[in-house]
């Protein structure tokens, strides 16, 4: 490990003294602790957040003590994913991770280093830096009281950071210095590598500066005259922002997650005894004044100062040294030109001029080492406030999995790196939700099926029983692979049930008995047509006796023909004994109008299934109702069945999940008066560990019908949105619907607006309660892809595969997916 040029042993001329108490000691009686930050995710925050953050770390900075150093550092560092082929997987999540594996992305890192100097030790400069020279401990070396003073003052900085929202984490001895088999905080950073095996390397400055392979470059912020003239917590994000909406990233967010290279960002703030420098700068004032004649340059310099100064005592602001600095590196040379390109364009997004660092850029670097923040050369810092300086900050990182077993893959929005997000349980957890229903909106092509078909694919896989309610056939291929039940109406196989056959072959309960009255009276009257409560008893001693007769009866099949048949001719019996008249139970009307679904009738079929039986104990059912939804009788009694199957589900099956997905056709169900049933869904699900999902694409829905305003948005927490372009101009409407803040219509109008070139995919955006808002990637293999397609000419080309491999659905999709391109 050498300093070229002259060579220099860095063992011999190391700085630090050791590590105790997990605080880093310096030869020069420096104390330096060390922390991890958690900082909010990018691109979730709104202007006010951005202030709010701001005014925390002013505070947090303002509380340090005198001769003390605030140094952050950022570490952006290129990786890649790492798939994960977990035993038990499913194909389509194998898909996933393999299509995903060594995805690039930039991983982020955030260490904080407060150093304590002694009180009669000054800054450094570039000409006595201790990278060139050792030195003796100062006068006041390391004593108990100072060490309490510094904890004290440390203690009250994370205190008011934590309760700003921002996490600390202090990093432990160990993790400072390293193991024998782990590289430590200090070896990472000499060495500009990611927390590894131990390994050297030589630094050479000369002729060019390289850390064993990599060509490293500085740009410094070390210069009034290089920076903007006002600066901002935070910046308007061109590329998302809309003449709608004001979309905000963090001011220095350019140089952070937005840079894509390895990069490394230091900030650095020197607390000063505030007195002494307000005194320092008067003297400055007073030798410009005198020499202003004879320069316009001292002129404008005593103007300068005397602003700073009037600033600094009648807003009581404290004046601070400032100094930032940006490291990249690559390991190819002739990637140094395309480095400084992206350096000085991110730097010019901030309006900072460029300005690459070559002499003074092993002091830096070497001032930059955790524990020497002390030997900072002072020439290279800069007069400013707190508050300005903290702009600088950066304040943001990537986005960040959750870690609960429960949700969904996504992407984060620069570079689609799946993210596990979880929009059920943790959520609810935290009290950003009461209740795991969720409302879907999005047009028509802006991917909503796409992302419903995901989302659901996910909780099937995740062990939940999954209800779909569709009229558009987007389900189709998913239930297909999954081997589920697609119940639909065609010309040559119609939609069939079987309401009477109980799941253990028992007697029904009490809830399923009244169900089955529920339809038969659904039958028998018209909505707007009352029943007579002897009617209700009738029905009820019908159902008794029928099932009491199957008991006796070991060979007949339950169904709604042996029902009918045991009305015929047992039913009959048992009403003459009891002496029941026409007027209170009317049996030969009630045959008549039920005879139609008796064998041989119009709609014998929809009754009387002898086959997909078990729907309690069946995970994934899709009701496909395209071709019913506008049929009088069939689509009322379809949906009290659909109904009747997910409320068995919700109360019989105790500790497991349940979902249940509404497509368009909650607007046929709501006109089938069906409107109280939706409304009990969503009000009681949340009861019985389930959810209920509606989805829909046009505004007017939300707009015209009270069902969904009412039961539907208010009993939702979970808002999912896709591509809202197409009611950019209405959508203020949809805002003050769904309860969106400014933040939240900010991104959801930020949606698709600025797409990675290349690559396939549609975003979305989620709200959960008001309290969490992200927009991520919906990215997926192209297994996934054509399990979910709509599309008809691809789904006939599964299909065809599907019936060459014998049925092989999974086999079918798996060629496809090599073959398309």
């Amino acid at each position: 490990m050498i300093f070229n040029t002259p060579h220099i042993d860095l063992k011999d001329n190391f700085p630090l003294y050791k590590v105790e108490k997990d605080r880093i000691l310096s030869r020069e009686g420096d104390i330096t602790a060390a922390f991890g930050l958690q900082l909010p995710e990018i691109f979730t925050l709104s202007a006010e957040d951005y202030l709010a953050l701001h005014h925390t770390w002013t505070k947090a900075i303002g509380v340090l003590p005198v001769n003390c150093v605030f140094h952050k550092q950022d570490w952006f560092t290129r990786a890649s994913h790492q798939a994960n082929f977990a035993p038990g997987q499913s194909f389509l999540s194998r898909s996933s991770e393999g299509f995903f594996h060594e995805r690039p992305y930039l991983d982020h890192r955030c260490h904080l280093y407060i150093t304590r100097r002694p009180l009669d030790k000054p800054l450094g400069n570039s000409a006595v830096s201790n990278l060139l020279r050792t030195s003796l401990v100062p006068t006041e070396s390391i004593s108990e009281k100072a060490w309490e003073h510094f904890e004290d003052a440390l203690g009250q900085f994370c205190q008011i950071l934590e309760d700003g929202g921002t996490e600390l984490v202090p990093i432990s001895g160990e993790e400072i210095c390293g193991s024998a088999h782990r590289s430590g905080v200090l070896e990472n950073y000499l060495f500009l590598k990611d927390a590894a095996r131990p390994e050297l390397m030589d630094i050479r400055f000369k002729p060019e500066w390289k850390i064993g392979d990599k060509y490293v470059l500085m740009y410094s912020m070390a210069d009034v005259e290089d920076l903007p003239g006002s600066v901002s917590p935070d910046a308007r994000l061109e590329r998302y922002a809309t003449d709608k909406s004001d979309f905000r990233s963090g001011f220095a967010a350019p140089i952070g997650a937005m840079l894509p290279c390895n990069h490394i960002y230091n900030q650095y703030l020197f607390i000063e005894d505030h007195q002494k420098t307000l005194k320092r700068l008067e003297s400055k004032r007073l030798r410009l004044e005198s020499l202003a004649a004879y320069s316009r340059e001292n002129a404008l310099s005593k103007e300068a100062t005397s602003a700073f100064l009037n600033e600094a005592i009648s807003e009581g602001r404290k004046a601070v040294k400032a100094h930032f600095n940006l490291m990249l590196w690559t390991e190819q040379k002739e990637g140094l030109t395309e480095l400084r390109n992206k350096a000085s364009a991110a730097l010019a997004k901030m309006d900072v001029t460029p300005r690459q660092e070559t002499v003074g850029a092993p002091q830096l670097f070497w001032a930059g080492l955790p524990g020497n923040q002390g030997a900072f050369p002072s020439n290279e810092a800069f007069d400013t406030f707190i508050g300005p300086a903290s702009c600088f900050l950066n304040l943001e990182t990537n986005y960040r999995s959750s870690i609960s077993p429960v949700g969904i893959r996504l992407g984060d929005r620069i570079t689609g790196h799946p993210v596990h997000v979880d929009i059920s349980d943790e959520p609810l957890r935290k009290g950003y939700i009461t209740n795991r229903n969720k409302f879907i909106l999005g047009p028509s092509g802006s991917g909503k099926s796409f992302f419903t078909n995901h989302m659901v694919r996910h909780y099937y896989e995740q062990g939940t029983h999954v209800v779909l309610v569709d009229v558009g056939h987007s389900y189709r291929g998913l239930c297909d692979l999954v081997e589920g039940y697609y119940f639909t109406y065609e010309e040559n196989n119609p939609i069939r049930f079987n309401p009477f056959v109980t799941a253990d072959g028992n007697p029904p309960d009490t809830e399923k008995k009244e169900s089955l009255k529920t339809l038969l009276l659904a039958l028998w009257k018209k909505d707007d047509e009352p029943f007579k409560r002897s009617e209700y008893v009738a029905l009820s001693n019908a159902l008794t006796g029928y099932y009491e007769y199957l008991q006796q009866s070991p060979g007949e099949v339950p169904g709604f023909n042996s029902f009918y048949e045991y009305l015929e001719v047992e039913f009959r019996e048992v009403l003459q004994r009891d002496g029941v008249k026409d007027k209170d139970f009317d049996i030969e009307n009630f045959m008549y109008v039920l005879r139609p679904y008796y064998q041989g009738g119009e709609f014998d079929y929809l009754l009387n299934a002898t086959e997909n039986l078990d729907l309690l104990h069946q995970r994934f059912i899709v009701f496909e109702l395209d071709n019913i939804k506008d049929h009088p009788i069939l689509f009322p009694v379809v949906t009290i069945i659909i109904m009747e199957i997910f409320i068995a589900k919700m109360r019989k099956l105790k500790g497991v999940r349940k979902m249940i997905l509404i497509e368009e056709a909650w607007k046929a169900i709501a006109k089938e008066g069906m409107a109280e049933y939706i409304k009990f869904l969503f009000k009681t699900v949340r009861k019985f560990f389930g959810e209920a999902i509606v989805v829909t694409q046009e505004v007017e829905d939300i707009i015209s019908s009270p069902v969904v305003k009412e039961a539907i948005i208010n009993n939702s927490d979970c808002k999912i949105l896709l591509d809202q372009s197409k009611y950019q101009n209405k959508f203020e409407r949809i805002q003050e619907l769904l309860g969106l803040t400014e933040k939240e219509k900010a991104q959801a109008l930020s949606i698709n607006k600025a797409n990675e070139p290349g690559r396939l995919y549609k975003e979305v955006f989620i709200s959960l309660g008001g309290q969490y808002s992200r927009v991520y990637r919906t990215e997926v293999s192209k297994a996934e892809y054509l399990a979910y397609t709509t599309e008809e000419s691809e789904r006939m080309q599964i299909d065809t595969l599907t019936r060459k491999y014998g049925g092989d659905r999974k086999k079918a999709i798996a060629v496809l997916s090599r073959e398309k391109p």
